[in-house]
């Protein structure tokens, strides 16, 4: 991952109403949830929600599918798993006593 793909998604993330929603997806599973339920879950109106989702979407956070009318948002797991293994790629210099599973072995 690049550096400025991982400030993308750091950046979208860093919004309390993103980070919220992101966090409804991861644990909705990847069969994903109807925006009209995350908006009614966060107590967001629509249209600020969809601004909100696009974010997440532009920083492969999350993805979005159509069914019918409705619109199904789901957590990006891989994404939001390349933007933590950059985090932690070089955590305490490999030592797995401190960083346990977090020690990737890619370079970044």
């Amino acid at each position: 991952m690049e550096v400025q793909n991982a400030s993308d998604g750091f950046a979208a993330i860093a919004q309390p109403t993103r980070l919220e929603a992101l966090r409804l997806l991861v644990r909705a599973g990847p069969q994903g949830v109807t925006a009209g339920a995350l908006a009614t879950a966060l107590d967001v109106a629509a249209p600020t929600l969809t601004f909100h989702l696009k974010e997440l979407t532009r920083a492969n956070l999350a993805s979005a599918r159509r069914s019918g009318r409705s619109v199904y948002y789901a957590a990006n797991y891989g994404g939001l798993r390349q933007l933590i293994d950059f985090l932690m790629a070089e955590c305490c210099q490999g030592d797995p006593r401190l960083c346990g599973p977090y020690v990737v072995k890619e370079a970044i």
